[in-house]
């Protein structure tokens, strides 16, 4: 789990504004929004019993990335350096970023930057794009992205780690 980041502005007014405005918006659910479910056909292929994390693919910048850990409970989503060195676009202008992250082997991290990039999960028609805002760390890690909260909401994803899947609407 990450915590802390931009993800409500990088600072305590920001943070307190954005909270504001959410508290004061009416029924912001939409009532056209299917039901996602999981199933016993969801399975297929997944080894039980298992306490395996929720690892994907998906398609960021034109660059298909293997490894990245859906995270429900890191408040930003992460991309790490080498990733971004990779895929060629470690020279691109970061946005500053003065907040630190908590959770990297307990101690604080502080970013990189922020970079927005396009993030792209599923295939073919079952496909779905959105500019995601990433935060880059320079450390060590098994994964290219964490994928936290603000991209699962923003293209409301539901994740299963039992079934090893992620669900999402699309048109």
């Amino acid at each position: 789990m990450i915590s802390g980041g931009s993800t409500d502005g990088d600072s305590n007014r920001a943070r307190k504004t954005k909270s504001r405005r959410e508290w004061l918006e009416v029924d912001g659910r939409r009532r056209d929004e299917p039901v996602i479910s999981f199933g016993p056909e969801d399975l297929k292929g997944v080894s039980l019993p298992h306490n395996d994390a929720l690892v994907i693919q998906a398609r960021v910048a034109n660059y298909d990335v293997l490894r990245v850990f859906v995270d429900n409970d890191s408040s930003v989503n992460v991309i790490f350096k080498e990733a971004l060195v990779q895929m060629n676009l470690h020279e691109y202008q970061l946005e500053a970023v003065e907040t630190a992250l908590f959770g990297f082997a307990g101690h604080a991290v502080y970013p990189e930057g922020e970079i927005t990039l396009p993030l792209t999960l599923g295939a073919g028609e079952l496909r779905k794009t959105a500019m995601t805002v990433f935060t880059v760390v320079d450390t060590p890690s098994l994964y290219n992205i964490i994928l936290g909260r603000p991209a699962m909401n923003e293209m409301r994803v539901v994740a299963s780690t039992y079934h090893q899947k992620i669900k999402f609407p699309v048109r």
